[in-house]
């Protein structure tokens, strides 16, 4: 960190920032300006006029704002923090790589969390892939590990990416559906191509549906190798695990929030950092020694394939904390260029045929989204170590080169800039030998095997989710061979499985299974195993209209913000309420501008006249309805109970006594003699919050 609080790369970019406050407006070229609200015209009628410079350079500048979206990932969100590894945590001995091993040195990040399939107007919580790319601006030059929630991976060879982006994308004849795979090309697609089964498990699954950026693992998804001083090297994958733990949505709640807030996700991550609420995620890698590369039943080399952890545990190796959000999205997180082939000294690439083919890609991709060869030279996108080569010229070239030489070998200009004495990149070397040849390995041949294992893996709940996924996806397939043939090769994966799947989208499943179940499982996979002993930044609505007790509101308020958490009062319009005591209670959100779908749990305090009034109010009532048929946690104190029972919930009962709290299913309710709620009551509803959801509810005759 410099004197000034800030890193190296915050630093660098301070140099490129532009504070306009107490400016003049001027062009381009610095000439002032003192009228910028009509064109140059040869009278106040009359035509307007060629020379107006200033009209024609604002246009101009104006017509040209937009750069191509990303084919992929185009909408997307972006942090800046740094990332710093633990003491003794083992790497040392395995690769040259500084940032992993030193763990005095904070290495500045950005990161950039995307959907995949839809286009940069698209909403945040469709049923997508997440991309988690990460960019850390090292000593040694720039590192970009780019990677995914989930970690693996549709296809096995870069050579298909186009023909899965062509038939996940919109349909080419009309252009629907947007930022969704539930439509006749992609399972067209996937039916006929089986090494796309595992990873189509992880998109049916909630996995495919993250809370929040802040609660979503990412994946290195392919097999790196890390390499020592010697040029050892080390197979090697990259985890990273969010400290608030894994949480996801459900499909419900989904396509809901993508109309009362299409933005959820980025807002989501913008707001806690804003609030001080910084993500942080665990780095975690998985090893295996080069000697075990064939040790296992099925290839290092395989993007569609996991190592599971029971097999090879993940070892945390460092720590990463977002803590600023961009000055500029534009500028920053929409020019943000990363490339698989940005490595270190210390991390270098195996033999998969997708990476093969992604350190093509992401360059040739950024030539033409960014313009050309100089993208490197956007302030987001400078290393914070020294660049200096002999590329020349070029679209958006922003350095002025001095001197006359621009090759390798010269004299002229002292030899510069030389070969380097040490620190250089070496490449990790191996013999390679064979005939040149198309053909897939047979190690990469198992194709049903893992989403078995995920299959296996799944809580009750997880599995219902699955089919249901698959139900509404295959539920959008005009094509009723395409349903078939998807059907057939859900078979291969699990007999139960298929035939849930083929109940609900009316075609026939086979009488008996296809591949046995292998009956292994790996607890890893399931959600139920990716929680966090916290409540940290979850967001509570508590309901309120004229007569609530204000005390309670307060007490809600404290109780709740010393565990971390955000209780935000909403009432049935903007203002304030008047409590049953004739004070008035503060209303942070108007009821009808939210939604259930956009919290965490709900909260009804007591006072008679209040909850009779919300109680009446079809918007409030269906507030809470929604809230337990999505599982959350729900309370209510004293009256509160009537608005719970008038909801629906079957579990809001009455604790015996005068005071008392009662917990069911996640519903907490408590009754009391007035005054302060009773102990125990937040911290009840604290415990379910913690647990995410009571997926153990039975909310199918709830209405939502």
């Amino acid at each position: 960190m410099g004197t000034d609080g800030h890193d190296a790369k915050q630093r660098q970019l301070d140099q490129a920032r532009q504070d306009l406050t107490d400016t003049e407006l001027t062009t381009q070229q610095g000439v002032r300006i003192d009228h910028t609200d009509d064109a140059l015209s040869a009278g106040e009628r009359g035509p307007t006029l060629l020379e107006d410079f200033q009209a024609r350079e604002k246009i101009t500048h104006f017509d040209h704002e937009r750069i191509p979206e990303r084919v992929v990932h185009a909408r997307g969100a972006g942090a800046y923090g740094h990332f710093q590894p633990y003491d003794d945590n083992g790497l040392a001995d395995l690769t040259t790589a500084q940032f992993l091993t030193d763990p005095g040195r904070r290495t500045p990040v950005f990161v950039r969390f995307s959907t995949v399939a839809g286009s940069r107007g698209s909403a945040d919580t469709v049923r997508d892939v997440r991309g988690f790319a990460t960019k850390f601006y090292t000593d040694e030059g720039n590192y970009d590990l780019v990677g995914n929630n989930m970690p693996v991976f549709f296809i096995q060879d870069g050579i298909k990416f186009p023909d899965f982006v062509h038939a996940v994308k919109p349909e080419p004849d009309n252009e629907m559906p947007q930022a969704a795979s539930a439509h006749d090309t992609f399972w067209d697609f996937v039916g006929l191509q089986p090494e796309t089964l595992h990873m189509v498990m992880w998109l049916m699954s909630d996995r495919a549906l993250p809370r929040s950026y802040r609660m979503m693992q990412g994946f290195g998804v392919h097999t790196f190798r890390l390499v020592d001083a010697q040029g050892r090297g080390t197979f090697v994958k990259f985890h990273w695990k969010p400290l608030l733990g894994s949480h996801s949505l459900v499909w419900d709640e989904c396509q809901k929030i993508a109309g009362k807030d299409p933005d959820y996700n980025r807002r989501d991550l913008w707001e806690s950092i804003e609030a001080g609420q910084f993500p942080e995620y665990e780095l975690g890698v998985q090893l295996v020694e080069e000697s075990r590369e064939f040790d296992f039943d099925f290839d290092l080399l395989d993007a569609t394939k996991i190592i599971p952890e029971e097999i090879v545990p993940v070892r945390p190796v460092g720590r990463m904390v977002l803590d600023r959000n961009p000055d500029n999205f534009f500028a920053e997180t929409e020019q943000v260029a990363f490339h698989t082939a940005n490595v270190v000294p210390g991390i270098d690439f195996t033999n998969d045929p997708l990476l093969q083919a992604r350190n093509f890609s992401y360059l040739d991709t950024q030539l033409i989204r960014l313009g050309g060869p100089n993208f490197a030279q956007l302030p987001v996108n400078r290393p914070v170590a020294e660049v200096a080569n002999n590329q020349r010229d070029g679209y958006g070239q922003q350095r002025i080169h001095r001197g006359r030489t621009s090759y390798f070998k010269n004299s002229l200009g002292g030899g510069c800039p030389a070969l380097a004495d040490e620190g250089a990149f070496t490449h990790y070397q191996e013999k390679v030998e064979g005939h040149k040849i198309r053909k897939r390995s047979e190690s990469f041949k198992d194709f049903y095997g893992q989403a078995t294992l995920f299959w296996n893996s799944m809580a009750p709940w997880e599995k219902e989710h699955i089919v249901a996924a698959f139900r509404f996806e295959l539920g959008k397939v005009d094509h009723q061979h395409v349903r078939e043939t998807v059907v057939q090769q859900i078979e291969q994966i699990d007999h139960e499985l298929a035939v849930a799947v083929a109940e609900g989208v009316g075609v026939a499943a086979a009488p008996s299974g296809g591949t046995p179940n292998h009956g292994r499982s790996s607890p890893a996979l399931s959600l139920v195993n990716q929680g966090a002993d916290t409540i940290a930044t979850r967001r509570v609505a508590v309901l309120v209209a004229d007569g609530v007790d204000a005390t309670e509101v307060s007490q809600i308020r404290r109780e709740l913000s010393e565990r971390g958490a955000m209780a935000e009062v909403l009432g049935l319009r903007d203002g304030d309420v008047r409590s049953v005591d004739g004070d008035e209670v503060p209303v942070d959100r108007a009821m009808n501008t939210m939604g259930s779908v956009l919290y965490d749990g709900v909260i009804v305090p007591g006072g008679a006249e209040s909850v009779r009034t919300l109680s009446g109010d079809g918007f409030a009532v269906h507030f809470v309805a929604e809230a337990y048929k999505h599982n959350k946690p729900v309370a209510a104190s004293d009256e509160g109970m009537e608005l719970l029972q008038r909801a629906g919930v079957a579990e809001a009962r009455k604790p015996t006594g005068t005071d008392g709290v009662v917990t069911e299913l996640g519903v907490v309710t408590a009754a009391h003699t007035g005054g302060a709620l009773p102990e125990g009551f937040i911290a009840e509803f604290a415990a379910a919050l913690g647990k995410h959801r009571a997926w153990e509810r039975d909310t199918s005759a709830v209405p939502a």
